[in-house]
C-alpha cells in the first residue's frame, strides 16, 4: 500500500477548515436540537449578531483584533518548533508597560502616545517570554511548562500591582487610574457612525499590519528561513550553522511581543485604564485560531474574524431565543474550537485517498495494473 500523499496547499488551507468547521457546525446544531431549539434558527441568530449592523460588525472586529496578536504569537513560535503557551501572561505583563506610559504621557496627544505604548506592549510582553525561552534554550526546560507557570505568576503580580500600586485613592476595585482622554486610541465609530458605540478602534489596523509584517518575516527575511529550518529539523538547522538557543530565544522574545499587543488594544484602545483579567481567554483562543489557520497570517486573519464572530454572534444568541443560556453558547464555542483546532486532521487522511485517486500518478497506476491483467 502506497504511502498517504500530502494535500494539495489550496486543500490544506481551506478545504480542509472549512469540513471541519462545517462539522463543528452540524454537531452544535445537534445539541440545540437538543435542547428543543430550532437549529437554523440559532445560526441565523449567531450570523446576523456577528454581522446583522454596524454596531454588531464593530464588536466582531474588536474581538477579531484581539485573536490576530494573540494567533500570530502562537504561529511564530510554532514555526520554531515552539508551543507559547503563555499570551494570556505576556499580554498581563504588556498591560503594565501601556499603563505606565499612557498615565505618564496622557497629557500629550494620542499621536504621542499610541507608539509609545505600541513598543512598551511589545518590550514588556517580549521579556516575560524572553524568560522562558532562555530557560530552554540555555537550562532545557520546557517552553510549554514554563510558560504555562509565567501565565500564573503574571497573574499574581497583576494582582498585587493593581491592589498595592496603581489603584488610586478612593478606588475600591483592583484597578488602575483612567487615562485621560487625549491620550486614549480612538475609536472607529469617531470616524465611521456605523460603529458608533462599539470598542473597535484603530488597533485593528495594527492587527492587519501585524498579519503582513510577520508573513514578510517568515517568507522572505533570512531570519525566518532560519526559523523555519529549525522548526523543521533543528539537527539539519544546527549543521547548518544556525544557533538553535539564540533562534529559540528570540524567537520566544518576538512572539511575547505579539501577545503584548493585545494589551495595547485592551488599556489604550478600549479599557482605558488596566483592569484585573482583562485578557480573558484571548491568549488560549489563540492557539485555536493559529491552528485552524495553519499558522499562515492570511489564515489566521480569516481564523480570527470567524472566532470573532462566533462571540459576538454567540453574545446575542442568548437574547433572540431565550431557551439558550451563556452555557450552550459556550458549548458551541468549544465545539468549534475541538474541531477546528484541536481534531483538525479528522479528514486528512480521506481528503488524501480522495486526492490521490484522481492525480494523474494515480491514474497511471490504474491504467499499468489494468493493462497487466489484460496481458495476463
Amino acid at each position: 500500500m502506497s504511502a498517504l500523499r500530502p494535500l494539495p496547499r489550496w486543500a490544506d488551507v481551506t478545504l480542509l477548515p472549512l469540513l471541519n468547521l462545517a462539522l463543528a457546525i452540524f454537531v452544535s446544531g445537534l445539541v440545540v436540537l437538543m435542547i428543543g431549539q430550532n437549529p437554523l434558527t440559532a445560526i441565523w441568530a449567531i450570523v446576523t449578531g456577528a454581522f446583522g449592523n454596524g454596531y454588531n460588525i464593530g464588536y466582531t472586529l474588536y474581538y477579531a483584533t484581539n485573536f490576530i496578536f494573540a494567533g500570530l504569537a502562537v504561529a511564530l513560535a510554532a514555526h520554531g518548533g515552539l508551543f507559547n503557551i503563555g499570551g494570556n501572561g505576556q499580554a498581563y505583563v504588556a498591560g503594565l508597560g501601556v499603563i505606565i506610559v499612557a498615565l505618564a504621557l496622557q497629557n500629550t496627544h494620542w499621536l504621542i502616545v499610541a507608539p509609545a505604548a505600541l513598543v512598551a506592549a511589545a518590550v514588556f510582553g517580549g521579556a516575560w517570554a524572553f524568560i522562558p525561552g532562555y530557560l530552554q534554550a540555555k537550562r532545557g526546560s520546557h517552553v510549554v511548562i514554563t510558560t504555562i507557570m509565567f501565565n500564573f505568576i503574571a497573574s499574581a503580580l497583576m494582582i498585587y500591582m493593581l491592589n498595592r500600586v496603581l489603584k488610586p485613592a478612593g478606588v475600591s476595585g483592583p484597578e488602575s487610574a483612567m487615562i485621560a482622554e487625549t491620550g486614549r486610541m480612538p475609536k472607529l465609530g469617531s470616524f465611521f457612525a456605523p460603529f458608533n458605540y462599539t470598542p473597535v478602534n484603530l488597533s485593528i489596523f495594527i492587527a492587519i499590519l501585524a498579519l503582513v509584517g510577520v508573513y514578510i518575516l517568515l517568507w522572505h527575511t533570512k531570519f525566518g528561513y532560519a526559523l523555519r529550518v529549525m522548526g523543521q529539523n533543528p539537527t539539519a538547522a544546527r549543521y547548518a550553522g544556525i544557533s538553535n538557543s539564540r533562534m529559540i530565544i528570540v524567537t520566544m522574545t518576538l512572539s511575547g511581543a505579539l501577545a503584548g499587543l493585545v494589551a495595547f488594544n485592551e488599556v489604550l484602545g478600549v479599557q482605558n485604564r488596566l483592569v484585573l483579567d482583562f485578557m480573558g481567554d484571548v491568549g488560549f483562543v489563540g492557539i485555536a485560531v493559529a491552528l485552524m489557520g495553519r499558522n499562515h497570517p492570511i489564515g489566521i486573519g480569516l481564523a480570527a474574524l470567524l472566532f470573532g464572530a462566533l462571540y459576538q454572534g454567540g453574545n446575542e444568541l442568548q437574547y433572540v431565543i431565550s431557551g439558550l443560556d451563556r452555557t450552550v453558547v459556550v458549548i458551541i464555542q468549544a465545539l468549534v474550537i475541538l474541531f477546528t483546532g484541536a481534531m483538525e486532521g479528522l479528514f486528512r487522511p480521506g481528503l488524501q485517498r480522495g486526492f490521490m485517486l484522481f492525480s494523474p500518478e494515480q491514474k497511471a497506476d490504474a491504467v499499468a495494473v489494468s493493462s497487466a491483467r489484460t496481458e495476463g
